[in-house]
């Protein structure tokens, strides 16, 4: 083949898509895991100082360092397998190990992170999860005994996963070191990347509800905004029907208004398009298990059904409310600018027929006043002529009486023509 350029990203796009493998964990087994997120809504995380928090963790264990500008890492320190992933609002952490732990969700386990570390960690914690994998009993009441013994029954899901290779339980509820519990019960066939898939989905599950959660919080603190803006916008578009009401400080108002909910979409359209993702992928995930029934028990996708998704509903019902109030506020405005406009229009109607009057009354006195010029000009100017033809009457022997006599008539005549040619040349 012959030589062609390749694209800078071209290794780097693929290379993407086998960046992040499922573990292998083989049962009976353990894992810890933990997400840390940023207390503010940045839309992404300070990327070297994650690396930073992770070499640290790294180098108590004297294991090798990520590449600079990671993303990811997975490694051994000490008796634990280690993986590293960084997202854009959050970075988790799952550490792993072989062999069965002297007791189920031994709060000790997570004695991997010491407290120290967690400490400076950059953020706060967004959810932490214990694992606890094991061989799956011959007995099905033994299954259901240790659910009993582990979980909130009220609000436990349990289900077999991927074509009843394992059964998979958690109650999605906080215990009292501060960890949520998920217990995996594989067959004896179950392949280690199968288990390692099972646990990673459920940790996923856990983080993209968590996360996807906020946006719920977010919208109970924006529903007393919008219940308050809702009515002034109803109150402003029944002012708009009365004739009385002052259009201009309707309008104002309405513009008002509308800035706020703009602030407040502008403001919420991240956490709304998140909560949206978080969402999909958490359904996602749990179509990935391939879910059927335990022991007539609820399954995963049935909790969220019931519990999860009005959450998601109300997210979705304020972001369209949201995106409702804005688009009447704008309508209302548009019609009473419109309406602004034509009052406007009338006035100006009005001003225009008022300049016309003082036109017409301006024309009839420049008329009055012209009549007035001719006269005085005309005085002037006989006295002007009757003294150039008083030397006429020692010839004629006419009196200078009679001379400014017969000069007026064609003087006034005269003037009279010049003034009103002069007017029709300015005209």
């Amino acid at each position: 083949m012959a030589p062609i350029d390749d694209h800078p990203l071209r290794y780097k796009l693929a290379n993407e898509l086998h960046a992040r493998p499922f573990p292998s964990m083989e049962a009976p087994c353990t894992a810890v895991y933990i997400a840390i997120k940023q207390p503010n809504d940045a839309v992404s995380r300070d990327r070297v100082q994650d690396l930073e928090h992770l070499t640290a963790l790294l180098d108590r264990h004297g294991a090798p360092h990520p590449q600079p500008g990671a993303t990811h890492y997975y490694g051994q320190i000490g008796k634990y397998w280690l993986k590293w992933e960084q997202h854009t609002e959050f970075v988790t952490y799952t550490a792993f190990r072989e062999g069965a732990s002297g007791r189920p969700f031994d709060p000790v386990q997570f004695d991997v992170f010491p407290a120290e570390w967690l400490a400076n960690a950059p953020g706060q914690r967004i959810t932490s999860v214990l694992l606890h994998v094991e061989r799956c009993p011959k007995e099905i009441e033994d299954v259901d005994a240790r659910l009993d013994e582990w979980f909130v029954s009220e609000s436990l899901a349990v289900s077999e996963v991927l074509d009843r290779e394992a059964i998979v339980a958690g109650d999605f509820r906080i215990d009292l070191n501060g960890h949520l519990r998920f217990a995996v019960f594989a067959k004896p066939e179950t392949g280690t990347r199968r288990i390692g898939r099972i646990v990673q989905r459920l940790c996923e599950i856990e983080t993209y509800k968590t996360m996807s959660m906020i946006g719920f919080a977010r919208t109970r603190t924006l529903q007393p905004k919008l219940n308050d803006l809702d009515t002034k916008l109803t109150g402003l578009m029944s002012d708009m029907s009365d004739e009385d009401a002052l259009a201009e400080w309707t309008l104002n108002n309405l513009l008002s208004i509308s800035a706020e909910l703009e602030t407040l979409s502008a403001q919420s359209s991240f956490r709304f398009g998140a909560t949206g993702a978080y969402e999909a992928l958490v359904n996602q995930r749990i179509a990935a298990l391939r879910e059927e029934r335990f022991q007539g028990r609820q399954h995963f996708a049935e909790f969220m059904m019931r519990r999860y998704a009005p959450a998601m509903r109300t997210v979705n019902s304020a972001e369209r409310r949201l995106e409702a109030m804005s688009s009447r506020s704008i309508r209302a405005s548009n019609l009473l600018r419109t309406r602004v406009d034509v009052e406007r229009s009338a006035q100006n109607q009005s001003l225009l027929e008022s300049m016309d009057k003082r036109s017409d009354l301006q024309l009839r006195l420049q008329r009055t006043v012209e009549g007035l010029s001719v006269v005085a000009i005309s005085y002037y100017a006989v006295s002007l002529v009757g003294y150039l033809l008083y030397p006429l009457t020692q010839a004629t022997g006419m009196s200078k009486g009679m001379l400014t006599a017969l000069a007026t008539v064609p003087v006034v005549l005269l003037v009279w023509w010049l003034v009103r040619r002069l007017r029709k040349n300015v005209e």
